[in-house]
């Protein structure tokens, strides 16, 4: 019977079970309330924490932030110390040219002023003899030469004079056998470079007076240029030899067109073009042409000289320099052709010296090259430099390297002779670099040209300072107390008795030029024909011949 129980045990069994329970219930409650005070100050504590780290960081903030204002405070001050010395170098710098500018100027005036005075009114001073010789049939050459010089250096008196000795003194009409090419360069060339500048009529009458002249010159089966005329009887005719030189014929294209363009009479332009046009006939695939050409048959004797020195130099500087004058446009787009053939056929000429590797250009005759370049030839760089902008990105570069190393060969002419001038040529024997052939130097402009090209094109000064040391061995050397004179050997230093017109008209020129600010003659403005006399471009049209 021992499964049964009484009533009352069991309600004691209820009650001890809803005790436990609510135990259990107040533990969990008890428990709850435990963890959540431990969350709370848990919470609490996080909060503490990320209030102090707060708080830190807004310090080192504003600690950074008055130190970026120190640092900018800093940075300007000096940066404007920095810009503030920069414009005091440049002004320094300025200075500096300003000064060799007005040196060359001085030198400009010492050489014009012992012409006026021991051989006015003749072509060209002997300083050694104090007297004058007429080199060019008393054309007056050094007037004429130097009048652009004069006008662009500021020399307004002693331009004057110039413009009156034109006036009243220069007569063409001579019995004298004159050069076509040299009578074109500097009397054509000089003449209308002065009208250019100055706006003078007088000087454009006289221009169009001795091209009249010199037109029956191109009076030849083939349209190449007879090399000599006389000025009187305008009887024409080649030297002895008897073929045309190519420098010759191809080197009066700027002086005529431009002559086409302020005349209005075409007839000057198409003579010269059609020389061009002869020769574009049979262009060589390579674009060198040798220096002897068959005025009858307008052929060319590929048995001479292929050279980029005397004979040959400026018809390739003529390509470039008429399509810049032409304003590069299709109407002479077959100038810049031609002058773009040449030049990859410049390329198979150079060569480089051992152990120095100086670039050079060769010559060649039929297939033998010779290792010799020309003083002259030291042209080319500026050409080079001139017409980089021509080309495509990838060919400007290469071909304005080349004209960069061309130029160093070419400073290295003069630097490593005693006197440090140039001889007239040299030559390049291997282990050697360089010896000097022909020995004078006769004041050529030729790489103080191409500095002035390679300085306005790269900006890079170095090249001023080449000019100014030469300029100071030109002072060194051939300054005497009457003018100017060559030397007979540059290692010797000898002297010879001769102011070349060119001194005045291209050399101290250029070199005034390479002192000056690149807008003074702006090669955007102006093209120099090879007698360095700037011609102001015309656009294509306006006053020239259409063909």
């Amino acid at each position: 019977m021992g499964r049964s129980r009484s009533s009352s045990d069991q309600w004691g069994w209820i009650r001890l079970f809803d005790q436990l329970k609510r135990l259990k219930w107040l533990a969990l409650v008890v428990a709850a309330l435990v963890l959540m005070s431990c969350g709370l100050r848990d919470r609490q504590t996080l909060v503490r924490e990320h209030d102090e780290e707060i708080s830190r960081l807004n310090v080192e903030l504003s600690s950074l932030q008055n130190k970026v204002r120190k640092l900018r405070a800093f940075s300007w001050d000096a940066y404007g110390r920095i810009v503030e010395k920069s414009r005091k170098v440049a002004a320094f710098d300025e200075d500096i040219y300003v000064e060799r500018r007005e040196k060359v100027k001085e030198a400009m005036l010492h050489a014009w002023n012992s012409y006026v005075k021991y051989a006015w009114g003749q072509d060209e001073l002997q300083p050694q003899s104090m007297d004058g010789v007429n080199s060019f049939g008393g054309l007056g050459a050094t007037i004429v030469d130097s009048l652009d010089t004069l006008y662009i250096m500021g020399l307004h008196d002693e331009f004057q004079k110039a413009r009156e000795w034109v006036v009243t003194s220069l007569d063409f009409n001579r019995d004298y056998e004159a050069s076509v090419f040299e009578t074109t360069i500097r009397v054509v060339g000089g003449l209308l470079s002065a009208y250019d500048l100055s706006e003078d009529k007088i000087f454009l009458e006289k221009a169009q007076n001795i091209a009249d002249r010199l037109l029956p010159a191109w009076d030849t089966p083939s349209g190449i240029p007879y090399n000599v005329i006389n000025l009187s009887h305008g009887n024409a005719k080649n030297y002895d030899w008897g073929d045309s030189i190519l420098a010759d014929s191809g080197t009066e294209q700027l002086e005529f067109i431009a002559l086409s363009q302020r005349t209005r009479d075409p007839k000057y332009q198409q003579k010269v073009e059609k020389v061009i046009m002869e020769l574009r006939k049979n262009y060589p695939s390579d674009g060198l042409l040798p220096i002897y050409i068959d005025s009858d048959s307008g052929t060319p004797s590929y048995r001479s000289t292929i050279t980029f020195g005397a004979m040959g130099d400026s018809f390739y500087e003529y390509l470039l320099k008429v399509w810049i004058q032409g304003n590069k446009t299709e109407a002479v787009r077959h100038y810049r052709g031609m002058w773009e053939t040449s030049m990859q056929g410049l390329l198979s000429l150079v060569r480089r010296s051992t152990p120095s590797s100086l670039s050079y250009i060769c010559e060649k005759t039929e297939d033998s090259l010779e290792e010799k370049m020309d003083e002259l030839a030291c042209f080319v760089p500026g050409m080079l430099a001139l017409g980089s902008g021509g080309y495509g990105p990838q060919d400007a570069r290469r071909f304005l390297s080349l004209a960069e190393e061309l130029v160093w060969t070419c400073y290295n002419f003069y630097r490593s002779t005693p006197t440090q001038l140039a001889g007239e040529n040299y030559y390049f024997y291997s282990g050697e670099d360089m010896s000097v052939g022909t020995a004078w130097n006769i004041q050529r402009p030729e790489t103080v040209e191409s500095l002035m090209y390679l300085w306005r094109v790269t900006g890079n000064s170095t090249y001023r300072e080449w000019g100014w040391n030469i300029f100071q061995a030109f002072e060194k050397n051939s300054r005497v107390d009457s003018g100017y004179v060559g030397l007979r050997d540059v290692k010797t230093g000898e002297k010879d008795d001769k102011m070349q017109s060119f001194f005045l008209a291209e050399t101290l020129k250029y070199l005034y030029l390479l002192f000056s600010p690149p807008t003074v003659i702006s090669l955007d403005e102006w093209v120099f024909n090879t007698e360095a006399h700037p011609l102001r471009i015309i656009p294509r049209g306006d006053g020239i011949v259409s063909r």
